[in-house]
This record gives structure tokens, sequence and C-alpha cells, in this order.
């Protein structure tokens, strides 16, 4: 299909695009911008367009694709509404006091009890911590790779039945 085709048979269903756009956004103006990205991407990736395949579900995924992007991309950034005279908090990093004692005094009861593991559960279990994998582990350990995965377990099975005990939990999710 040449690039006039793809063109034309693309104008011919901008009219679906556009009210698809606008179901999805609930904006005229988010639905215009959403048709042309999509109107874009279909152009930029005219070549992984399969002849004979419905033009109109790929363009429909392409834009159902970019919406959902976008909104995921939305939702994560935050918004801070400051109403100071000349956004003064916004611009000011001085307000920012960050408290790291809960998780501090966590961590060293944590490290508490690994150090109160056995020696064959902790060796395995604090490399995998710090971010060894698993082959590398048994590598340098010397031992079969089954052996490294079923100590981590243990260990993680004692430490979550240790902090049970200490915090009288019902549950802890691991």
């Amino acid at each position: 299909m040449s690039t006039i085709e793809f063109k034309d048979h693309l104008n011919q269903l901008s009219t679906v695009l556009n009210t698809f756009a606008y179901n999805l956004t609930k904006n005229s103006e988010d639905a215009k911008d959403l048709f042309q990205e999509t109107a874009l991407r279909a152009i930029k990736n005219k070549d992984k367009f399969r002849p004979g395949t419905n033009l109109k579900a790929w363009l429909f995924t392409i834009m159902k694709n970019i919406f959902i992007n976008n909104y995921r991309k939305k939702s994560k950034s935050k918004v801070v509404n400051d109403s100071t005279e000349n956004l003064y908090y916004l611009n000011s990093t001085a307000a920012d006091i960050e408290n790291k004692a809960d998780s501090n005094i966590m961590m060293k009861e944590l490290l508490a009890m690994v150090d109160e593991l056995e020696d064959t559960l902790r060796a395995p279990f604090l490399m995998h911590y710090q971010g060894y994998k698993y082959q590398e582990i048994a590598d340098q350990l010397g031992l079969p790779l089954g052996t490294v995965k079923s100590r981590i377990f243990f260990a993680r099975k004692s430490l979550k039945e240790q902090i049970q005990s200490k915090y009288d939990l019902a549950f802890v999710r691991g």
C-alpha cells in the first residue's frame, strides 16, 4: 500500500476515529490531540501495517494505547496548587523536611533479625538482598541452584515468622 493510499484510507476513517477519540476523552480539544497523535504514529509506522488486514482496528488499537499511556502519565504526575502570592511555597525547597527515623529503626530491627538466622540461610539471603542473582549466589557459594533458592525461601519464611511473633501480626505479606 502506497503512502497516498494509506493517507486516503486514514482520511476516510477520520470521522469514526474522531468520534472514538471523543468517547475516550470526553473533551473535544483532547480528542483532536488524540486523533492527531494517532494519525502521526500511524503514518510513521505505516510499514508495520499488513495489507489485507483491518486498518480501522489497527488505528483504533493505536488510539486506545496512546490514550491509556497518556492517562497513566497524567495519573502519576503530581499536581501542586500554591495559593500564596508569587508561588513562594511551590518554589521553596526549605519547607521540605525528611524524617527517616521510623524507617531507620525498622531497618535496624530487621537487620538484627537477619543476623539471628543460621549461617546457611543468612549468607544466600543477604547476597540476594544485595542484588545478586540466584546463579551468581550459587556459583560464589559453590551450591546447587535449587539449594540456594530453597535457603532464600526458608530465610524469608523464618523472617516472616519472627516479624509476626515480634509484632503480633495476624498476617504479613511476603
